[in-house]
């Protein structure tokens, strides 16, 4: 797996300066079937490096804009007439690396339309299942600072994502580097520069060595306590829940293999689980009201849990 990721930075970085973090989080998604949620101030780039990755690993990519009037059937699919038949017209959903972009901008009625086909892989249209396209990846995306006409994703939600990254500004040295790649007026010609690097079968091989490394008894109770902190939290309504352990545990040998190891550490598990745990977190409003965060209730989990050795 570590063999992969330079490849893929090499290739989004010729659109997507100082953002290697972000490769990485996709690489651990794709790699044990999750998915991301990318949040950000407008203009970080968080769609172009969506569409740069799904390039450089040479799958398929659609993009939904998604607005407060969007139906679910806009986003599975819906029964049509077509030469006096009913046919199914697949919706954007159908493909492998999947932008849901301003996934905040549309009601729950259409956010849940996501939820089977993040949680199965599959989508039930008029009564029918149908499988989608794998690997199937979701990276959805929202503003962090814009809330007027928005609908903050339900908890049943934010549960489905593997991961939250917040994608902040670039470092000067990056950002100096950004204004220098090829434009094409204000489009960044060198998309058309990236290419596939990554092949189907490296993809399939991925999660199959990434289910086989080792990770210790220790390191498994490790992860059950952090999980189990957060819900004892007097700050915390709502803890995470035992999905989260799953998710946490599978990022953390994920994390192992970025890092040329075949077995995890509890380093790996501490240096993820901010990013899988704190946006399942639901504070209690006076927590809140003090301006207190879920990734803080996440370090205080972090410090309260004794590290195996």
């Amino acid at each position: 797996m570590n063999d992969i990721r330079p490849r893929l930075q090499a290739e989004v970085s010729k659109v997507v300066v100082g953002q290697d973090t972000g490769v990485d989080i996709l690489l651990v998604a794709i790699a044990i079937g999750g998915h991301v949620l990318i949040e950000g101030v407008p203009g970080v780039a968080k769609t172009l490096m969506a569409r740069a990755f799904a390039t450089a690993t040479g799958l398929e990519f659609t993009r939904i804009q998604f607005t407060p009037d969007m139906l679910p059937s806009d986003v599975v699919g819906t029964m049509v007439i077509r030469d006096g038949d009913l046919v199914f017209r697949a919706g954007p959903v159908f493909t492998q690396v999947l932008l849901a972009d301003e996934i905040n901008r549309t009601p729950p009625k259409t956010q849940s339309a996501l939820l089977e086909a993040m949680g199965e892989g599959q989508v039930t249209v008029d009564g029918t299942t149908r499988a989608l396209p794998t690997p199937f990846l979701v990276v959805a995306t929202q503003n962090s600072i814009e809330y007027e006409g928005t609908y903050p994703l339900p908890e049943a939600q934010l549960d489905r994502f593997l991961i939250k990254f917040d994608m902040g500004y670039p470092a000067e040295i990056d950002e100096v580097a950004m204004l220098k790649l090829r434009r094409a007026g204000i489009v960044p010609s060198t998309l058309d520069d990236v290419e596939a690097v990554v092949s189907a079968d490296d993809l399939a091989g991925l999660r199959v060595v990434v289910d086989q490394t080792t990770v210790s008894d220790e390191v498994a109770a490790y992860v059950a306590s952090l999980v189990r902190a957060t819900r004892t939290l007097p700050a915390v309504e709502v803890g995470a829940s035992p999905r989260a352990a799953v998710h946490l545990l599978a990022v953390a040998r994920a994390t192992a293999r970025l890092n040329g190891r075949d077995f995890v550490i509890p380093d790996d598990v501490m240096a993820m689980a901010s990013s899988v745990l704190a946006h399942r977190l639901v504070l209690r409003p006076e927590a809140e009201i003090e301006r207190y965060q879920p990734a803080d209730a996440v370090a205080t989990a972090l410090s309260t849990v004794p590290v195996p050795r």
